[in-house]
């Protein structure tokens, strides 16, 4: 099975204030720890929403601006038209994920409740989440997952999502 690795980086932090993505913990951005906790698990990792140096960078489908499925729904297509089996994502604000992700979301379709940024999805989903965002009401990715049957798993660790900067670590 190829996993495709897929950080979801294109929101707008509006909660955060600032591109929470670039946000520092322990001297590097918070999107640095996702990469390095994605990479060893994955046979290739994507950034989707935005540029990152020494990573391929994924648009937002249907287009930007529409939150984490839109990246997700890049990452997928990419997958699928790059002959990846699945794709593994989590989102660049979360600290500490598990070195175990892709074990403990196997088989997917599968997202952790309650955070279901963190996935690992089917890349042959490509078209059917972009025929599900056609709606403008579907944006949630626990709609989408519902819809799909994706199974529901509890993280064998509580993962910390950053929202707000007093959420970061001092």
């Amino acid at each position: 099975m190829r996993v495709l690795g897929a950080v979801l980086a294109g929101g707008q932090s509006r909660r955060f204030g600032t591109d929470k993505a670039l946000a520092l913990v322990e001297g590097k951005p918070l999107i640095s720890h996702v990469i390095d906790a994605l990479v060893p698990q994955v046979e290739m990792l994507v950034v989707a929403g935005r540029e990152w140096p020494g990573f391929v960078s994924t648009c937002d489908l249907p287009g930007a601006g529409d939150g984490p499925l839109g990246g997700l729904a890049g990452a997928l297509s990419h997958a699928s038209e790059n002959g990846f089996d699945m794709v593994l994502c989590a989102s660049c604000d979360a600290l500490d994920l598990p070195g175990n992700l892709l074990d403990q979301l196997q088989p997917g379709p599968a997202v952790f409740e309650p955070l279901p940024v963190f996935g690992l999805w089917p890349a042959t989903l490509a078209p059917v989440l972009i025929e599900w965002m056609a709606v403008p009401a579907n944006r949630s990715v626990y709609r989408f997952a519902h819809h799909i049957g994706a199974r529901m798993v509890k993280p064998r660790q509580p993962l910390f999502n950053i929202n707000h900067p007093g959420d970061l670590p001092s």
